[in-house]
C-alpha cells in the first residue's frame, strides 16, 4: 500500500559484495537485494545478529563504501541542486541503454511465461526472481532521469532535451555556490561589524590625519559584496527560469508516451530522485553534509590531536559553513556542544580528557554541527554504561524533534531498539525478512527469526519469569556462501521444500508490514 509520509530514501535491488582477499570470485555478500523506504522523521531501527550487514547498509547509504548493483534514490535535495553528471553520460548513450533494458526485459518476461506454465517449479521461480531484479537494477536509473521521463523512439529529441537541461542546471548551480561563498564573506563581515561597535562605542579620533580610515574601507567592501551578491541574484533566477523551461520541454515529451503500451510499468519506477549510486565523488561531495554518521567506539572515532573545537568545526569548514578563524564558527560550535549536553568551556580539551559517554556526545555534535537531514547512528549506544545509554538516547530524541532528523538506528539490542524506533527492520545475512512498526513487531511479530530475537530476550517480570528463554540455535549461513533459498531455512523449525530452493521476496502482508517467508506465523 502507498504510504503518505515524504520519502527521504528509496533503495531498490541494493547489493553489496565484499572480496574474500586470496580468493579469485569469492565474496563476502554483506547486502544481498536490499529493498526498503525510509521517510523523513523517523527513526528506522536496523536488528540482527552479529555480521547479518547492517553496519554495512548504513555505510552504503551515506556511500562510504560503493554499492555493487541496486539503486539509492534521495529525495532531500532537488536535482537542479546538484545537478548529477550521470544525467549526461546516460543521455549521451541512450540507445545502449535501451538496448539492454530491453534484452533484460525479454529474458524477465521468458522466465516470468515458464514460471506461470510450472507454478511449481521452485528452480524456474528463483530464476525469474533473479531476472526481474537484474531489469529493475537497470531501468532505474533510466526511468528517474529528471523526474523521468519515458524512453520512446524518438532517442535524438530526449538526448538534446536532457542535455541541454543539464548544462543549463550546471550553470545555475554554479552561480548558487558563488552567490553563497558571497553571502558567507557579508554575513562574516557584518558580525565584524556588530561586535566591533559594540566594543567600542564611540569611535576613535583620526589622529588628525587625512584619507580614508579603515573602518570606512571595510564599509565600502561590504557594499561592494552586496552589489556583486545582487548580481548573482540576478544571473541564477535567470538560469533557474531556463531550466524550468527545458523541464517543462521534457515533460511535454513525456506526456506523448502515454498510450505505449511499456508506459505503466514505466510509471512504477518513475523518480524525481537523486541516485546516490551513481554520482562521482565531487557530486556526493555536495550532499555530504545531509547525511553523517554517528560511530559505534567513542574513543577511536576521535582524532586525539584534535581539540572538541576542532573536531566538531572541521565539518564546518569543509562544507564552508563559516570563514577560517572565524569567531562566529567559535560561537557556533560551543551552541552545538550546549545543545549535546557538553559545556561550552570544554572546547580547548581533547577527547583524552573526556568519559566514554562524554565522547559519544562529541561523535553526536560532530555529526549535527553541519545540520544533517540524516544521520545514521551506528551501534551509538553499543559501547557505553545502561546509565549513559539512556542518557545518549533521550538525546538523540530530543535533537530528532527540535530538527525533524531521520535516523538510521543500528542496534544488536532489541530494548534499545523498541524504545527508540519508529518502524524496525530485522536483517539476516544480508537481507530484511521483516520490517514493520516497533509496537506491531513486537505484538505480532510473523517472520521465525523475528520471533526467535524476541524469545532470546532476558526479562524480570513474572509472567516472563515463569517462561524459558529460548536460544537460537545452530549457525549463521556464511555470507561468501549463503544456501539456497531462504537463508533462514538451516535454522528453521518450519522449514518445507520451498524454503530450500526459492527465496522468498519481502511482501506486504498486512498495511506497513513487509516479511519475506513461505511460512509467515499468525496469519
Amino acid at each position: 500500500m502507498e504510504d503518505s509520509r515524504k520519502k527521504l530514501f528509496s533503495i531498490r535491488a541494493l547489493k553489496h559484495y565484499f572480496p574474500v582477499r586470496g580468493k579469485r570470485n569469492m565474496f563476502v555478500k554483506a547486502n544481498d537485494g536490499i529493498d526498503i523506504d525510509i521517510y523523513e522523521g523517523e527513526t528506522l531501527g536496523i536488528v540482527g545478529e552479529s555480521g547479518c550487514g547492517k553496519s554495512t547498509l548504513g555505510r552504503v547509504l551515506l556511500q562510504l563504501y560503493k554499492r555493487t548493483q541496486g539503486s539509492i534514490m534521495y529525495f532531500g535535495k532537488s536535482l537542479d541542486y546538484i545537478p548529477p553528471k550521470y544525467i549526461e553520460s546516460i543521455a549521451k548513450s541512450l540507445d545502449k541503454h535501451k538496448r539492454t533494458i530491453s534484452n533484460l526485459a525479454k529474458i524477465r518476461d521468458a522466465k516470468k511465461v515458464e514460471m506461470e506454465n510450472a507454478p511449481d517449479n521452485f528452480a524456474i521461480i528463483e530464476e525469474y526472481n533473479r531476472a526481474a531484479q537484474q531489469h529493475d537494477a537497470a531501468y532505474i536509473p533510466v526511468v528517474s532521469l529528471i523526474g523521468g521521463l519515458y524512453v520512446h523512439s524518438d532517442s535524438n529529441a530526449v538526448k538534446l532535451a536532457y542535455i541541454e537541461w543539464y548544462n543549463a542546471a550546471q550553470i545555475a548551480a554554479k552561480l548558487r555556490r558563488r552567490r553563497e561563498e558571497v553571502e558567507l564573506d557579508i554575513d562574516e563581515m557584518q558580525y565584524n561589524f556588530s561586535n566591533s561597535e559594540s566594543e567600542n562605542s564611540a569611535e576613535k579620533p583620526n589622529s588628525g590625519k587625512k584619507g580614508t580610515s579603515a573602518k570606512e574601507v571595510d564599509h565600502q567592501k561590504l557594499e561592494r559584496l552586496k552589489s556583486i551578491k545582487a548580481d548573482f541574484d540576478k544571473k541564477e533566477a535567470e538560469a533557474s527560469e531556463f531550466v524550468k523551461a527545458k523541464f517543462a520541454e521534457i515533460e511535454k515529451l513525456h506526456t506523448q508516451c502515454n498510450n505505449d503500451p511499456n508506459y505503466a510499468e514505466h510509471e512504477a519506477f518513475r523518480s524525481d530522485g537523486i541516485d546516490l549510486s551513481l554520482l562521482d565523488e565531487e557530486d556526493m561531495r555536495l550532499l555530504r553534509k545531509d547525511m553523517q554518521i554517528i560511530f559505534q567506539d567513542p574513543y577511536s572515532s576521535l582524532n586525539p590531536r584534535m581539540s572538541v573545537g576542532q573536531i566538531i568545526g572541521e565539518g564546518l569548514q569543509a562544507h564552508k559553513f563559516f570563514k577560517k578563524n572565524s569567531q562566529r564558527q567559535q560561537e557556533y560550535v560551543m551552541k552545538t556542544m550546549e545543545d549535546c549536553g557538553l559545556a561550552p568551556y570544554m572546547i580547548h580539551r581533547y577527547p583524552n580528557q573526556f568519559s566514554g559517554g562524554q565522547r559519544q556526545r562529541i561523535g553526536i555534535a560532530r555529526a549535527l554541527a553541519v545540520q544533517p537531514t540524516f544521520v545514521v547512528c551506528d551501534e551509538a549506544v553499543s559501547a557505553l554504561d545502561v546509565s549513559i545509554q539512556s542518557q545518549i538516547i533521550n538525546l538523540l530524541q530530543d535533537l530528532r524533534e527540535k530538527s525533524n532528523l531521520t535516523y538510521m538506528f543500528i542496534s544488536h539490542d532489541m530494548s534499545v531498539i523498541k524504545y527508540i524506533s519508529d518502524r524496525i527492520g530485522v536483517m539476516y545475512v544480508g537481507s530484511f525478512v521483516e520490517l514493520c512498526s516497533a509496537e506491531k513487531l513486537f505484538e505480532k511479530p510473523m517472520h521465525p527469526y523475528t520471533v526467535a530475537l524476541l524469545e532470546a530476550i532476558p526479562t524480570t517480570d513474572a509472567e516472563g519469569a515463569k517462561k524459558e528463554m529460548k536460544i537460537l540455535e545452530g549457525d549463521i549461513p556464511s555470507p561468501v556462501n549463503p544456501p539456497p533459498g531462504c537463508k533462514f531455512h538451516t535454522r528453521c523449525q518450519y522449514v518445507t521444500d520451498i524454503c530450500k530452493e526459492v527465496e522468498p521476496l519481502l511482501e506486504e502482508v498486512e498495511e506497513g508490514h513487509f516479511v519475506a517467508c513461505h511460512h509467515r506465523l499468525g496469519q
